[in-house]
């Protein structure tokens, strides 16, 4: 890539050196610095890339570009006032903007997002569009399935998965959008087709300060897209409306409410059947907080001019993201209780996961809870969900997430602080002994809902994340208490 590429989408900017050099690469990461790159130093929350341009001139940086002049500095320097507000165009320009190639769908809000955008790809996929995604649990590129670190990846990457996505034949792709990708500026430069809204509930307080500033960081989503753009709106949210304010797309509402005379007809252990926008919808999925993921995807797939019936009959045949109210069963005619892995994490998303089963439950079962909070994450939270599981559970387990760099017991401390007098909770700090114990004690007619890691295959601690997949432990446990179950009968 030239420079003279790069200085044409840039508005304000002052060039130091050469500007006839052509660029290998592009990173901001110094450490990721090969010769012949563009190095962006970028400010962030708790490094500056601008400490770091000596070492990436050392390391052969072809050009810098900063914020700021360096005079001590001998290479070709690009000085913008925001590296961070131009780093997604750069990149995208980079790798020859894929983004312009693919019809972009993106889904932002707190909960849903990754149910949704993945039903968006695998209806695509299953009626022969080569889709791609980009989400929390996984990127997908067509048939291949490849390792999430971020919900949004960083800007580069995203341009890099774009391009991927654009050279493997993808026409279409379905992604998260969360709201520090929009607050950093991470997906500036690309135009999204179609973008979703979930609903705004508690959570990334410990970044946006703010509950103003995440909703404002939300709505930039939709302030961004054109007139030929659709909004797809879930208008049962208090912050609907909020999202639709400012943006020039069609907006196209989603509501359960009496007078929009969509109607949630069937809720149960074997799905959902939902009457919406004059067709009848049917899926796996359980709960009420499906209905409108379900509803959301398929007003998302009729955007990009996919065929009504076609949507119909292949989202009745999707399961959704892994980890997303997963339930965990081995087969066998012993009853067992029924286990359930959930990535609820914020207090909204427990409370949609544990109202779901709890509706569903049936007389004389028991409804186990089993959850703990992140570390350095925000804290207000804690105390909140506590009083949501007890809400609804007949039993609770506090134990640990992700603790990261705070103490575990610190984390149950300020979970317990929720709870009333009359909760009857017990307190496992370790959490494979946690998912372990709560299967080997429960009745055999009870639910057990593990909450807050989901499709997670790692506990963080300390910088260090360690294998642990809730699944995999619950489904070990099952497999003990069955075999003990085996072998009392042949002792009797």
């Amino acid at each position: 890539m030239k420079l003279q590429n790069v200085l044409q989408i840039l508005p304000q900017v002052k060039l130091v050196g050469n500007d006839s050099i052509e660029f290998l690469g592009i990173t901001d990461d110094s450490r990721k610095v090969n010769p012949g790159d563009l190095f962006i130093a970028v400010r962030g929350t708790v490094h500056d890339g601008h400490e770091h341009v000596q070492k990436a001139v050392e390391a052969g940086a072809a050009a810098v570009l900063v914020e700021r002049q360096f005079d001590d500095v001998v290479c070709t320097q690009i000085i913008v006032p925001s590296t961070q507000a131009v780093l997604s165009k750069v990149a995208l320009a980079f790798y020859g903007n894929p983004q312009d190639e693919l019809v972009m769908i993106g889904v932002t809000g707190t909960n849903g997002k990754t149910t949704i955008s993945t039903l968006i790809y695998q209806v695509l996929d299953q009626l022969g569009y080569t889709a791609g995604l980009i989400g929390t649990v996984a990127k997908r590129i067509g048939k291949e399935v490849i390792s999430s670190n971020l919900t949004t990846p960083g800007a580069i990457e995203l341009a890099k998965d774009l391009a991927a996505m654009r050279d493997a034949g993808c026409s279409h792709v379905a992604m998260e959008v969360s709201s520090h990708a929009l607050k950093q500026h991470r997906v500036s430069g690309i135009h999204f087709s179609v973008a979703l809204f979930t609903n705004l509930t508690h959570d990334h307080l410990d970044y946006h300060q703010t509950f103003e500033d995440y909703a404002a960081s939300k709505q930039i989503l939709f302030n961004e897209l054109s007139a030929d753009a659709t909004a797809i709106i879930n208008m049962d949210d208090a912050y609907g409306s909020f999202m639709a304010q400012q943006t020039k797309a069609s907006v196209w509402d989603v509501s359960f409410k009496a007078e929009s005379q969509n109607q949630i007809l069937k809720n149960d252990s074997s799905g959902l059947s939902i009457y919406f926008d004059g067709s009848l919808l049917a899926s796996p999925l359980v709960g009420n907080f499906n209905a409108y993921n379900v509803s959301q995807a398929y007003l998302a797939c009729i955007a990009v001019g996919a065929n009504a019936n076609g949507v119909i009959e292949a989202l009745a045949q999707q399961s959704g993201a892994n980890g997303r109210l997963d339930k965990i069963q081995l087969e066998t005619s012993v009853q067992l209780p029924f286990v359930f892995v959930d990535y609820a994490h914020t207090p909204d998303a427990l409370e949609n996961v544990a109202s779901t089963l709890d509706a569903i439950k049936k007389e004389g079962e028991e409804l186990i809870i089993v959850f703990g909070c992140g570390g350095n994450r925000d804290a207000k939270k804690r105390p909140v969900m506590a009083a949501i599981a007890e809400k609804y559970a007949d039993k609770i387990v506090i134990t640990s997430d992700n603790p990261r760099f705070e103490h575990p017991e610190a984390i149950l401390d300020d979970i317990e602080k929720g709870f009333s007098t009359e909760a009857t909770f017990e307190r496992i700090t370790d959490r494979p002994k946690a998912i372990a114990d709560s299967i080997k004690k429960a009745p055999e007619n009870s639910m057990i809902l593990i909450a807050g890691k989901g499709h997670e295959t790692y506990q963080e601690v300390e910088g260090v994340r360690y294998p642990m997949d809730d699944r995999v432990i619950a489904h070990d446990a099952l497999k003990h208490r069955l075999k003990r179950i085996e072998l009392e009968k042949e002792a009797s």
